[in-house]
């Protein structure tokens, strides 16, 4: 009954820009909600009705299920196995769910250990940027088992939208690695059209718009290409973590013998962004790079 699901009682780890917004809309339907005390917000949430704990093991003893909703691999990875971690608090019959986004086969290992201690785990990176997590629209992408996924559900239709079961272990993460590669590429397509188009003497706002209405036509073209009309480059998402994720998929290709040239390419651009000193600025300012080329 939907009683027992409010019931739940959920520790998050990981207030970020994305995590913290995902946490309070968690607060807001009902759930009991668990926060570290040594993180930033964890005052924002503790105001708003979070129970804080000292520890992730104390944590995760205290909760039902647990979200992760970090950077990258290495940091799950010590906040689950490290010294106070998850692994020693948490409890069997638990759920982890991971929202990072990290590689697919750290998932698919985080899925086997807490198999061994009874404990069922999704990998569930998020698409949608801090837009997506304020206004709990986010796409969802989760690689897992079906019971566990169908025990989560009405944890994600709080934080989410666009909400699907993609297959086993790791699957969710595979999913947002080729999202990322898509992205990627696509801005840097964006910034060579611009650039072309700016030394030809193309008004850009005018091109923008035709293009807006044919087969080119896509989110990063009207969003992005906004930005780089407007020289607008405050992150949304920031380069370096955008890099992150090309890393996986760069990795996740070679593991599967499979040739990445062009997401190989949109990477090399942005360790150029990152030379440049650009690396908290948005993925946009890839257009930085080509637009200061000789």
């Amino acid at each position: 009954m939907k009683k027992n699901i409010y019931m739940k009682k959920i520790g998050f780890i990981g207030l970020g820009i994305m995590g913290k917004p995902m946490a309070l809309n968690l607060l807001k339907a009902g759930y009991t909600v668990s926060v570290l005390k040594k993180s930033k917000a964890s005052k924002e949430l503790t105001d708003a009705g979070a129970r804080a704990f000292e520890t992730n093991r104390e944590l995760a003893a205290a909760s039902d299920i647990i979200i992760t909703m970090l950077p990258d691999s290495p940091q799950v990875e010590e906040v689950v196995f490290g010294t106070g971690g998850v692994l020693e608090g948490i409890k069997s019959g638990s759920l982890f769910i991971d929202m990072s986004t990290i590689a697919p086969g750290t998932a698919r290992e985080l899925y086997q250990k807490f198999q061994e201690m009874g404990v069922e785990a999704l990998d569930a990176p998020v698409s949608g940027g801090q837009v997506g997590a304020e206004a709990a629209s986010l796409s969802i992408m989760i690689g897992g088992t079906e019971s566990a996924f169908d025990r989560a559900l009405p944890i994600f239709q709080v934080m989410g939208k666009n909400i699907v079961h993609i297959g086993e272990p790791g699957a969710g993460q595979t999913t947002k690695a080729c999202n990322q590669m898509i992205v990627g590429m696509t801005i840097q397509a964006v910034a060579e059209a611009f650039t072309l188009a700016g030394k030809a003497g193309v008004n850009l706002e005018k091109m923008r718009d035709v293009l807006l209405g044919g087969f080119a036509q896509s989110r990063i073209l009207d969003l992005h290409g906004k930005r780089m009309i407007e020289g607008n480059f405050k992150p949304g998402f920031k380069i370096r973590l955008h890099k992150k994720d090309m890393n996986i998929a760069l990795e996740t290709g070679k593991e599967l013998g499979v040739t990445l040239g062009g997401t190989a390419h949109a990477a090399s651009q942005m360790d150029a962004a990152i030379e440049q000193g650009n690396a908290e600025l948005d993925h946009s300012a890839l257009y930085l790079v080509l637009n200061q080329e000789k």
